[in-house]
C-alpha cells in the first residue's frame, strides 16, 4: 500500500488540472531515495535493536509521512509533499528489510510458496489502495483520505509492538564492493536488468495511468482510478492463475508468451482513443506482466542457490529501484514530449525484457549444466 499509494492520489492532488510533470517525477524520486535510504540502513538497526524495532520504526514513519502529507497538500510547495514521500519511502525501506528477515526461515522451507504468498498479498495491497482512494475521491477530502491510510500504519505499529518475531538469520550483509562483484557474473547482470525493464513496466503503467486517462481520454477521476484498480487485479488474478498452471506448462514457454501478451496490452493501451481499448489492454498488460516476475525469481533461485531476498541490496533494490525511477524518468519526458509518451515506456520496456529474455536463454545455453529453453525448468 504504501509503495502504490502515490499514483492514485495524485488525481486527488489535483494534478490532471495543473500538469506538472516534473514535480510528479520529483513525487517518484522521493519516494524512491527513501525506500533505498530505509532498506540501507535498517540492517544495522536491526542487528543492534532487533527486527521488531525495525518494524515499529518502519510503521512509525510511514504513518508520520502519510500525516504529513495530509497537513501539506496543495497549495503548500510540492517540497514539503517531497519530505512527506521521503519519510514514508523510509518507512517501506525498514518494512520490507523487517518482514524479508522475519520470513527467512519460511522461506528456507519453500521458496517458491513464499514468494508466491508474498507477491500476492503485495497485489492486494496495490488493490485496496486504489479502491480506496476511487472509492472516497468525492466523498472525502484528500487530507481525509491520507489520515485514512496512515491509520493502516498506524494499527500495524501496534500489533508489531506485540509480536515475537524469529531471531536475526545471522546473514552477512553485502558490502557495495560486494554487491557489485555480484554483477561481473553475466548471468546475474542479465537477470538485474531484466527484472529493472519488468519492474519499470508494472509501475510506470500503475503509476501514470489515471494520470494519462484522465488527460488523454478525458474519462473522469474516478473512472480513471477503477481502472486502475482493475489493472491491480488482473496482476492479483493472473498471479493466482500462474500458479495453477505452471505444474502443466513449459515454464520457458509461458514466460515467452508472458512476456509477447504483456507487449500486446501496452501497444492496445498506448493507440487507444475508447474505454474498451483501455479496458482490453489493461486485461492483456496486466495478465501478461503477472507470470513474468515469479518465473524470473524462479529462475534465479534455480541458477543462484546463494540467493536470498532478505539482501535487498542486491537483486531486489535494483529492480524496485527501476519501478520507480521509470515513474520519475516518465515525468520528465512528459514535460518534454507530453502525456502521450506514458504508454510508449512500458511498451518500449517489454520490448527490451523480451530481449534480454532471449539473452538469458542463450547464456543458460552456453553455461555448463544449464538446461535449453523450453525444458521443465525455465
Amino acid at each position: 500500500m504504501l509503495l502504490s499509494f502515490l499514483g492514485a492520489i495524485l488525481p486527488a492532488w489535483g494534478y490532471h488540472r495543473v500538469e506538472n510533470y516534473l514535480v510528479v517525477g520529483n513525487y517518484f524520486i522521493s519516494l524512491n531515495a527513501g525506500l533505498l535510504l530505509g532498506a540501507r540502513l535498517a540492517y544495522p538497526f536491526m542487528t543492534r535493536k532487533g527486527i521488531r524495532a525495525s518494524l515499529i520504526l518502519g510503521c512509525s514513519l510511514a504513518c508520520g509521512g502519510l500525516l504529513f502529507l495530509a497537513l501539506f497538500g496543495p497549495p503548500f510547495p510540492w517540497v514539503l509533499r517531497g519530505l512527506g514521500l521521503l519519510l514514508v519511502g523510509g518507512g517501506a525501506g525498514f518494512l520490507n528489510r523487517g518482514l524479508l528477515e522475519t520470513i527467512s526461515p519460511v522461506y528456507d522451507r519453500d521458496r517458491a510458496v513464499t514468494v508466491n504468498l508474498a507477491g500476492t498479498l503485495f497485489g492486494l495491497g496495490c488493490l485496496l489502495t486504489s479502491l480506496v482512494v476511487a472509492g472516497t475521491f468525492y466523498v472525502y477530502t484528500p487530507p481525509s483520505i491520507l489520515v485514512f491510510l496512515a491509520a493502516i500504519p498506524g494499527y500495524y505499529l501496534a500489533a508489531y509492538y506485540k509480536m515475537r518475531p524469529p531471531a536475526m538469520t545471522g546473514l552477512h550483509e553485502p558490502s557495495v564492493r560486494e554487491a557489485l562483484r555480484e554483477f561481473r557474473n553475466p548471468g546475474v547482470l542479465l537477470f538485474v536488468l531484466l527484472l529493472f525493464f519488468q519492474f519499470g513496466n508494472e509501475w510506470s503503467l500503475a503509476g501514470w495511468l489515471p494520470l494519462y486517462l484522465i488527460l488523454k481520454l478525458g474519462l473522469s477521476p474516478e473512472t480513471a482510478l477503477f481502472m486502475l484498480s482493475f489493472y491491480w487485479f488482473c496482476l492479483l488474478v493472473g498471479r493466482l492463475a500462474v500458479q495453477a498452471l505452471l505444474p502443466h506448462v513449459s515454464h520457458g514457454k509461458f514466460l515467452m508468451v508472458s512476456v509477447l501478451t504483456a507487449m500486446f496490452g501496452c501497444l492496445i493501451l498506448a493507440s487507444t482513443n475508447n474505454r474498451f481499448g483501455v479496458w482490453s489492454g489493461l486485461l492483456f498488460a496486466g495478465c501478461g506482466f503477472a507470470g513474468i516476475y515469479p518465473l524470473v525469481l524462479e529462475k534465479i533461485a534455480f541458477r543462484f542457490p546463494s540467493f536470498r531476498p532478505a539482501l535487498f541490496d542486491g537483486i531486489v533494490a535494483v529492480a524496485v529501484t527501476g519501478g520507480l525511477l521509470a515513474n520519475g524518468s516518465l515525468g520528465y519526458f512528459a514535460e518534454w514530449l507530453g502525456i502521450g509518451v506514458v504508454m510508449f515506456l512500458p511498451m518500449a520496456g517489454s520490448v527490451m525484457v523480451f530481449l534480454l529474455l532471449l539473452l538469458v536463454w542463450l547464456e543458460a545455453k552456453l553455461s555448463a549444466g544449464e538446461p535449453a529453453p523450453g525444458s521443465a525448468q525455465l
